[in-house]
């Protein structure tokens, strides 16, 4: 029953959206809570694994490399592409730029984990690339808009700290001191992780009704060409690199899902609201497309172990 409820992720996803978009006052509220929502759903990621997970990936560094590569290569130029395929504007170009040339986001880390892939992988990836992302995500924005941006570097590192790094750390030490009492929850932690991100996505909904209405489909379908073309390379460029299935989904999704909340700051800082249009719709649809693949995944029985677990077999 509770995997049954766990593998409808999606369906839950769209409906808390649409009751968001039509009632946005009952989940606007709820803004301030999307930190600690994303630091519980960390934490739960945090209480399945072992400190030797992540020393194991560090021993691999084949596939970090990969995955920031591909962040950092297709995302961008994927973004440029639609740019003049779709005939956008400045301002709405400038927006989807800004999403291809952001790190991966925690939302990976969260789809990662529903869908049976190597959270330790993930994780360190979305460290790797969020760390380079202070001197490359401005590089990259100045190649392809032609204008600099200053990234909040103070910013970007306390999110680093207080979303995943610091509850990761703390679900790994209760996983160490605790690991009977935590075993006990460990088969509930999908379930809670799921309502987690579901209520997220019902909150950016909410907040950004407004702009969701006035938006045309044009947008909304650079935006899924975005994340789909993400996706796709992420998964099969592991595939052809001979990554086992495990490795190939959790580079899928860090190369598909971007730091959009980054993009969204930058854009409502730097730029203008308009310039956010793009950060916001990705927010949305990044989960659901992700959900959508995460429940997919989460029904098909893996072939092979993670790359922690083939690292430590051969030790």
């Amino acid at each position: 029953m509770l995997n049954r409820v766990i593998q409808l992720f999606p369906l839950w996803a769209l409906l808390l959206s649409a009751i968001a978009y039509v009632s946005p006052d009952s989940f606007t509220p709820f803004k301030s809570a999307i930190i600690p929502l994303l630091t519980v759903i960390m934490l739960s990621m945090g209480l399945t694994l072992t400190w030797s997970d992540f020393s194991n990936v560090i021993k691999a560094p084949k596939a970090i490399m990969l995955g920031v590569l591909l962040q950092y290569l297709v995302m961008p130029l994927v973004a440029l592409a639609i740019v003049y395929a779709f005939g956008l504007d400045d301002t709405l170009s400038l927006g989807i730029i800004l999403v291809g040339c952001v790190a991966g986001g925690t939302a990976s880390n969260v789809m990662c984990f529903l869908a049976k892939g190597d959270v330790a992988l993930s994780i360190t990836m979305t460290a790797t690339s969020t760390l380079l992302g202070v001197l490359v995500t401005p590089f990259l924005i100045s190649l392809y808009a032609q204008q600099l941006v200053d990234i909040p570097i103070q910013a970007m590192i306390l999110n680093l700290l207080k979303i995943v790094l610091a509850p990761v750390l703390i679900g790994l030490l209760l996983n160490t001191l605790l690991r009977k009492q935590v075993a006990k929850i460990q088969a509930a932690l999908p379930l809670l992780s799921m309502l987690a991100i579901v209520f997220i996505i019902a909150i950016i909904v909410a907040l950004n009704q407004a702009q969701l209405s006035s938006v045309g489909p044009v947008i909304l379908c650079a935006v899924i060409v975005h994340n789909g073309i993400g996706l796709l390379s992420g998964y099969w460029a592991a595939r052809w690199c001979g990554f086992q299935e495990v490795v190939c989904r959790t580079i899928a999704f860090e190369v598909g899902l971007q730091n959009s909340g980054l993009a969204v700051a930058l854009a409502m800082k730097f730029f203008s609201p308009a310039a956010a249009i793009a950060g916001t719709i990705f927010s949305i649809w990044h989960n659901i497309s992700g959900s959508m693949l995460a429940s997919f995944w989460s029904k098909q029985a893996l072939p092979d172990t993670t790359l922690s677990e083939q690292i430590r077999s051969k030790d």
